[in-house]
C-alpha cells in the first residue's frame, strides 16, 4: 500500500481488491486491503473511494465490516449509477483509492433494548453497529427490510448477532409483506418500549422511521448519506438541517437525531443532479453494451 497524505488518522492512498462477490443483480461486496483503516475505524464510520486517481467521482460508503488481523475493510455498494458501476468492474489485484476512516463513530453503550432497522443496502452498514450494540450487552432486535426477497442482504450475519431479526418485503417473498415502519411501531407500542431505535436505509424510510417512534418519545439515530465530495466539511455539499441548524454529515455525523433532521430539505438537495446522475448512468450502461458486444465480435473473429 502507497500512502499518499494523511489528517490525523484518516489514511489516503492505493488499496489493493483482495475479493469481489455479486450478492445480488446490483449488489457487491468487496474486501479490500487497508490495514491502518481496519485498525482504526469505529462502528458507524465510512470511506471515501475513487476507482482511479484521475479526478474520479468521490463516492462515500460506510464500512461493512472489518478485520484487523487481516487488515482488510468490507464495502457493500449498489450500482446505481456511473461510478459505482466501474467500481463493480474491479477485480481482485486491481487498485482503488481510499480515505478513511471519516465520521463520528456511533455512540455505543448499553441503553437496554435497541432496535436497529435497515432497509436494503442500509443492512450493510447496519451490521457493524449491531454487533457492537451486542458486544456492549444490549438486547438486539433487527428489522430488516428490502424490496424483494432478492435485494436482502447481511441476513445470515445479522441471524448470528441480534436476539431477533425481523423480515419484511414490500411483495411478501420474504418475511411479512410489510413496510419497517410496520413492526417497529408495534415494538414501539410494547411497555416498556425500545430504549433507542437507530435506522439506516432510503431517506424516505429514514423519514417514515423517525415519524413513527417520535409518538412514544423513542430516540431515534438516523445514519445520513448525502450528497458528498471532500469529506472533511470544506465543500459544504453534504449540508443538512438538525433542529435548524446548519451541520455537515461528513464530519458532524453521519449520524444524527431523526427526530430533528429537515428531511424535506435533505431529499430536495439528494435530487438536486438527479438528471444529469441518469444521464451519465444510461451512458455508462451505453459503454458497457459497446464494449461488451465489441469483445464477444472479436473473440468469434478468433475462433473463425
Amino acid at each position: 500500500m502507497r500512502i499518499r497524505a494523511a489528517k490525523g488518522k484518516a489514511m489516503h492512498g492505493e488499496h489493493t481488491v483482495i475479493s469481489k462477490r455479486k450478492l445480488s443483480e446490483e449488489v457487491y461486496r468487496m474486501e479490500i486491503e487497508a490495514p491502518l483503516v481496519a485498525r482504526e475505524r469505529r462502528a458507524g464510520q465510512f470511506v471515501i473511494v475513487q476507482c482511479d486517481e484521475d479526478y474520479s467521482e468521490r463516492i462515500p460508503l460506510t464500512i461493512a465490516d472489518a478485520d484487523p488481523v487481516a487488515g482488510t475493510v468490507t464495502l457493500i455498494f449498489q450500482t446505481v449509477g456511473a461510478s459505482t458501476h466501474k467500481l463493480a468492474l474491479k477485480e481482485p489485484g486491481d487498485s482503488i483509492v481510499l480515505l478513511g476512516p471519516l465520521g463520528n463513530p456511533t455512540h455505543i453503550e448499553k441503553f437496554g433494548w435497541a432496535v436497529c432497522v435497515g432497509g436494503g443496502i442500509g443492512l450493510a452498514p447496519l451490521h457493524p453497529i449491531v454487533k457492537a450494540l451486542v458486544e456492549a450487552g444490549n438486547r438486539v432486535t433487527v428489522i430488516s427490510g428490502a424490496r424483494t426477497a432478492e435485494l436482502l442482504i447481511m441476513q445470515e450475519e445479522m441471524n448470528a448477532l441480534a436476539d431477533e431479526n425481523i423480515v419484511v418485503t414490500d411483495d411478501g417473498s420474504a418475511g411479512r409483506k410489510a413496510l419497517v415502519t410496520e413492526p417497529l411501531g408495534e415494538l414501539c407500542a410494547k411497555s416498556p418500549p425500545p430504549d433507542i431505535v437507530v435506522t439506516i436505509g432510503p431517506p424516505i424510510m429514514m423519514k417514515f422511521c423517525a415519524a413513527t417512534t417520535k409518538p412514544f418519545g423513542v430516540k431515534t439515530l438516523a445514519s445520513l448519506n448525502t450528497i458528498m465530495i471532500d469529506g472533511t466539511g470544506m465543500c459544504g455539499g453534504c449540508r443538512v438541517s438538525v433542529g435548524g441548524q446548519t451541520k455537515f454529515v461528513c464530519v458532524d455525523g453521519p449520524e444524527f437525531d431523526a427526530h430533528e433532521v429537515d428531511w424535506a430539505q435533505m431529499m430536495t438537495r439528494l435530487g438536486a443532479y438527479k438528471s444529469l446522475e441518469q444521464a451519465d448512468h444510461d451512458r455508462c450502461h451505453l459503454e458497457m453494451s459497446i464494449e461488451a458486444m465489441e469483445k464477444t465480435n472479436a473473440d468469434e473473429g478468433r475462433k473463425s
